[in-house]
């Protein structure tokens, strides 16, 4: 009766190894199996990549306020061009006190005045305000680039914690097996408690764990829902798969191709040309603006028709805006070494980047090819071993646990290379619409529930 009991276990135990094995040999040759559609509540469909970027583009607030500042600069620069408006002035000059009928002696006249700016001022202004505007739209292409580089790592967090979740749900199922397997085999005689306890204390640890990964899928979740502007999407389905090779194609575009292009740079550069141009224009500013007028009216007790000119303007002599002549200089200082701590941040994040990318391509291949099929033939040993006696039951919890870390160190290392490729991507891509993340064949696609 023990002998048959013991049978059954064995051959329970076994079977859920042997599926969490074959399971996971599907995942180390990089191959989805199918799994049905799962549809939020709502009802909607999945998101795939693409359609992540479109939402995002549409509905993330910061990039609609990048917008808007497009318009506002806009707006200043109209502005900027317009001399200010003219002076309706009305007079009544030379009006006695005394011994006289009032108002009807004073000179009186109307008259327009208008202020005529120093020749090259608003022309200057004009070109500044077209600057801020180039500015403003250099920083809403850096966003753009920088938001679906954002979309692009938040879907890839996602679906990696999918995955994480999965390989950790596969693992308790493992392990409650594994205790109910000890439980019937104490309860038979054919093993000590300490090793019921010791299954049961690993299904605890796995659980545990399990809520931790849980918890990170929910917090990727949100994060992706905060990048598209959507916070009503965070538990909406996702379809794809990460990428298990990567294309060293952006590779040969080395930074001298696309670093004098990238909206950093040219955001960088147009604030050096307005620091310029704020400095010419500061130059300008002691010669004096200068302010003319014409005026018609009568003169008092004769009531004769008058005409009178007037021309106003300061003299520059305590003012000469020296403070301001040294702020733009100062500015323009300061943007040049913006634009060139700009050009090196990108070049250090090229270089990390590539670098990256190349380990872990390397990485994710060592594990494809070599580590996970060893770690697949080891459980299987371990498992056969098992029932015949040759191995103990902490000699495959340890293999179980040893494998389990594996899978998910492969999905870190998938992750870390989508990842590289993203950052590549936002750097060299010079079209944010059409970019995208590594390439998947159609039948490695597979849909998980965001």
């Amino acid at each position: 009766m023990k002998k048959n009991i013991c049978s059954a276990i064995c051959r329970s135990l076994a079977w859920s190894l042997v599926s969490s094995s074959c399971f996971w040999s599907i995942a180390a040759q990089g191959v989805d199996t199918a799994s049905p559609r799962v549809e939020s509540r709502a009802g909607t469909k999945a998101l795939t990549l693409d359609n992540a970027i479109g939402l995002a583009l549409d509905n993330n607030p910061e990039l609609r306020a990048s917008r808007g500042q497009i318009d506002s600069a806009t707006g200043r620069a109209r502005q900027a061009k317009l001399w200010s408006n003219p002076e309706l002035t009305l007079n009544a000059e030379d009006w006695p006190v005394k011994d006289g009928r009032g108002f009807s002696d004073s000179k009186d006249t109307v008259g327009i005045a208008q202020t005529v700016p120093f020749f090259g001022k608003k022309r200057l202004d004009g070109q500044i305000g077209g600057s801020g505007v180039r500015l403003s739209e250099a920083e809403l292409s850096l966003r753009r680039l920088e938001l679906i580089r954002d979309v692009k790592v938040a879907f890839c967090q996602v679906l990696a914690a999918e995955r994480s979740v999965e390989v950790e749900r596969d693992l308790v199922k493992i392990a409650e097996a594994s205790a109910n397997a000890a439980r019937k085999r104490v309860a038979s005689g054919e093993s000590a408690d300490q090793e019921q306890l010791r299954a049961e204390i690993e299904l605890e640890k796995v659980n545990t764990e399990l809520k931790g990964f849980e918890s990170e899928l929910v917090a990727t979740r949100q994060t992706l829902a905060l990048h598209l502007g959507r916070p009503d999407l965070a538990q909406s389905p996702v379809s794809g798969a990460l990428a298990e090779s990567a294309s060293f194609a952006l590779l040969e575009h080395g930074p001298e191709q696309w670093l004098p292009t990238h909206p950093g740079v040219v955001a960088a550069q147009t604030n050096c040309d307005r620091a310029e141009l704020e400095l010419r224009r500061t130059r300008l500013e002691p010669y004096p603006d200068v302010k003319v007028s014409l005026e018609g009216g009568r003169l008092g007790d004769f009531n004769q028709p008058i005409i009178q000119m007037g021309i106003s303007l300061p003299l520059p002599i305590i003012d000469r805006a020296q403070g301001k002549k040294q702020e733009a200089q100062a500015n323009v200082r300061i943007a040049e070494a913006a634009k060139a701590s700009t050009e090196q941040r990108l070049m250090r994040a090229w270089g990390t980047a590539s670098q990256r990318l190349r380990t872990a391509q390397q990485q994710v291949l060592n594990f494809r090819e070599r580590i996970l099929p060893k770690a697949n033939d080891a459980l299987g040993l371990v498992q056969a071993g098992f029932e015949q006696g040759k191995f103990g039951f902490n000699d495959l919890l340890d293999t179980q646990r040893t494998t389990a870390e594996v899978r998910l160190a492969y999905q870190q290392k998938l992750l870390e290379l989508n990842i590289a490729h993203a950052e590549l991507e936002a750097l060299a891509v010079r079209e944010p619409d059409t970019a995208k993340t590594l390439e998947l064949k159609p039948s490695q696609k597979k849909k998980t529930k965001l």
